[in-house]
């Protein structure tokens, strides 16, 4: 008789070609913390790996991105840096963007850290 394997995770692929970011976002996240499985667990991580895939032809606009601000501080007095979303875009790609947006929907605990190892994003 051969052992099942509950544990094994296969990849979600997400399109994100014409989605809004915050939809996409939660999207993401949702399957990310495991909420999309009947094995849900709060303290454990149950989620799978998400592969978004066409992350530069998300659906935005020019105003809707100088309204976005993406903080990053240093840890220092006077640290604090923050840049617009056509700025991110520009320096980093739409990549970091997203991935900025799904880590404030997750849930501020010690999985937070193992869901975003899991998520790999293509431009």
């Amino acid at each position: 008789m051969k052992k099942i394997d509950t544990n094994t995770k296969e990849e979600m692929v997400v399109d994100a070609q014409g989605k809004a970011l915050g939809r996409l976002a939660t999207e993401i996240s949702f399957i990310l913390s495991g909420k999309n499985k009947a094995t849900f667990e709060r303290n454990i991580y149950s989620g799978a790996p998400v592969k978004v895939v066409n992350a530069s032809k998300i659906k935005t606009n020019t105003k809707r991105l100088e309204g976005i601000s993406h903080k990053r501080y240093s840890g220092y007095p006077g640290g604090l840096t923050i840049l617009s979303g056509s700025e991110v875009i520009g320096k980093k790609g739409f990549g970091e963007l997203i991935k900025h947006a799904v880590y404030q929907m997750l849930p501020g605990n010690k999985l937070r850290r193992e869901m975003m190892k899991n998520l790999k994003i293509e431009e």
